[in-house]
């Protein structure tokens, strides 16, 4: 039996699951891997869950697979949200500081972060996560702590991550329907981010783009705090279909193409290639140039919506430390260079920090970051008091008017 200490993430994504357990070392040393794995998954469309039951015996299979070579029993994971309905909303709440001497203290900032909490949403909406960006006080903005400064007026600006409730109860019945506990619930973009992005690129402005299976993931930083988070109902599996559609062939025949040929590069001339048809006789004759539109047509639907979402914030082509590329879709050869072109930014390919023995791989970057970011819960200490931490307590409801 192992007797380390040890913690899992799990990534429930539109074509696969991905379990990642690590050691927690003491220290300042990095987590190390015990165990990574891949398992098909199903019942899961653009990265939502459509059908529970079907989710839940893959997820089932792939636990009692996974227990097969791993000598510890499972009992809990940190798991990923993900989908369309993941948006994100800032809200800010204002109070009268209470002491006389003028001096803020842990209750009026317990208190301010509970106005700023006080928000109206659809009923069948509710926060996943809500990220405290800054404090203002008597006007003066920027502050990240402001206990003990002296002032008459306190503000908080957050930033909430949403999502629709009946996704939400289909996740969360998901996991336990397949006999795991849910330590931890983290919005995707979040959790990549976490395992990808350097603190200087988050000071500086930079955009994460993680492209999936079923999904892109967005998220912006600037200033070191995030400030925009969504996610795109396209990923890679989306330009796998339009192969298959394109060049009239099947979809394992499509990802075949896909991986062996795939680029974001535009040939030149008639140049063509010939791959087995899984399902016929006769090989598959394609050309290139015909490949290389299919494969731009869907990146760059992907890049127009992130230049959409960077516009919503005045921050399109304006992020010092540009663009960066996760997430199995970032291994398509020349998508650095396509990116630098339509976002205007310059680009680099992320792979995931941190953990100690894991393979250097775009497609990791979600399941790394689920449990570094669970990790940093754990470690997580009070800074105004017991009641208060740099993140809100996840998953409150939103008082409805």
């Amino acid at each position: 039996m192992l007797k380390a200490k040890f913690i899992t993430g799990l990534d429930i994504g539109s074509e696969n699951i991905k379990i990642l357990v690590v050691e927690e070392r003491k220290g300042d040393s990095e987590p190390e891997v015990l165990k990574y794995f891949r398992f098909p998954s199903e019942g899961i469309r653009k990265g939502t869950i459509i059908n529970v039951e079907q989710a839940s015996n893959s997820l089932r299979s792939a636990l009692e697979e996974f227990q097969n070579s791993f000598e510890q029993k499972i009992n809990s994971a940190i798991v990923n949200i993900s989908g369309s309905h993941i948006f994100s909303t800032p809200s800010r709440g204002v109070i009268a500081v209470s002491r006389a001497d003028q001096k803020i203290s842990p209750e009026d900032i317990d208190r301010v972060l509970q106005a700023a909490q006080t928000f109206s949403l659809p009923s069948n909406k509710e926060v996943l996560d809500t990220i405290v960006k800054e404090f203002i006080i008597d006007g003066e903005k920027g502050i990240k702590e402001p206990l003990g400064m002296k002032g008459i007026r306190l503000e908080a600006e957050i930033l909430a991550l949403c999502g629709f409730s009946p996704y939400i109860k289909n996740l969360t019945d998901t996991v336990l329907n397949a006999g795991l506990q849910i330590q931890d619930i983290f919005v995707s973009p979040l959790a990549s981010s976490r395992a990808v992005l350097t603190p200087r690129q988050k000071e500086l402005g930079v955009v994460l783009l993680d492209i999936g299976a079923g999904t892109t993931s967005l998220a912006v930083f600037e200033e070191g705090d995030l400030i925009q988070a969504s996610i795109f109902p396209i990923g890679s599996g989306h330009i796998t279909n339009d192969i298959a559609i394109g060049l009239r062939c099947d979809i394992d025949t499509a990802e075949r193409i896909k991986l062996e040929y795939g680029s974001c590069f535009l040939h030149s001339g008639k140049k063509k290639e010939k791959i087995k048809n899984i399902h016929k006789e006769e090989p598959l004759v394609f050309s290139l140039k015909m490949l290389g539109k299919i494969i731009e047509a869907r990146i760059s639907e992907i890049f127009d919506l992130t230049n959409k979402e960077l516009k919503k914030i005045a921050r399109q082509g304006k992020l010092p430390a540009g663009v960066v590329l996760t997430g199995g879709g970032a291994k398509l050869p020349k998508i650095g260079e396509m990116a630098k072109k339509e976002l205007k930014l310059s680009c680099k390919i992320g792979y995931p920090k941190g953990i100690a023995g894991l393979e250097q791989d775009p497609s990791f970057a979600l399941v790394a970051g689920l449990v570094l970011s669970g990790l940093d819960s754990e470690q997580e200490q009070p800074v105004f008091g017991e009641k208060f931490t740099t993140k809100i307590k996840k998953i409150f409801k939103i008082f409805i008017p």
